[in-house]
């Protein structure tokens, strides 16, 4: 039934204009598609991101989006970092840290927040 439709990220925020900043600034999103007030739509490679004001915003304590980014991961962390971005260090069974970078074995990824608390990932997956 829904197995060849499109799915999208929902992501909850308190502040919308927080927001934009951090995700058209910060991370580069383009806008795409129907703004409001009370949410702005994001296009992010050929997946859709909503940004929407919740008064449960940052209350998920699991990842919200996670992009897969390949061999690029280090690069995209250190820019993330350039940018502001403080990573989230996670005691994790199997995986040692380097620098802001989980590696469990072949599989390496980063967490971070947006302002609202949400938990965003990238990974070389």
């Amino acid at each position: 039934m829904l197995a060849d439709r499109n799915a999208l990220a929902t992501i909850a925020v308190k502040d919308l204009p927080a927001a934009r900043k951090f995700y058209e600034g910060t991370l580069h999103l383009q806008k795409s598609g129907p703004e409001d007030s009370e949410a702005i739509t994001y296009k992010s490679g050929d997946s859709t991101i909503v940004v929407y004001r919740s008064q449960y915003a940052g209350t998920n304590k699991a990842t919200s989006a996670t992009w897969s980014v390949g061999n690029e991961l280090e690069t995209i962390v250190r820019a993330l970092k350039d940018a502001g971005i403080k990573f989230e260090h996670y005691d994790m069974p199997g995986s040692r840290l380097e620098g802001d970078i989980h590696v469990f074995g072949d599989f390496k990824a980063a967490w971070f927040k947006d302002p609202d608390g949400n938990i965003l990932h990238v990974n070389n997956g």
